[in-house]
């Protein structure tokens, strides 16, 4: 994912951590560059919206749900690899 503006943070971590972001799990220097990137990038900050509201609908549905640690872990693996794959591609597509 690319705004076509370089920034401090790469926009594959952002994405990569936004649920860690938005669960409070970074630690707060980590926190801050995260918002910094947000409040820059528009593609990320649309991207993080449409997170915040799948998180909403998740937690509405599952309550006080907490899903095993071994399947968090497995999640983020696989998130990450997501945006690896979608800005391949979309690197690929551009030329």
């Amino acid at each position: 994912m690319s705004c076509g503006q370089p920034h401090e943070t790469d926009c594959r971590e952002v994405l990569a951590e936004v649920y860690l972001y938005l669960d409070l799990e970074c630690g707060e220097e980590r926190r801050v560059l995260i918002r910094e990137h947000l409040e820059e990038c528009g593609p990320c900050l649309q991207e993080y919206g449409i997170e915040q509201e799948v998180k909403a609908l998740v937690a509405r549905c599952c309550g006080n749900e907490t899903a095993p640690e071994q399947l968090r872990e497995r999640l983020r693996v696989r998130l990450s690899e997501m945006v690896v794959f979608e800005t391949t591609e979309s690197r690929e597509l551009a030329d």
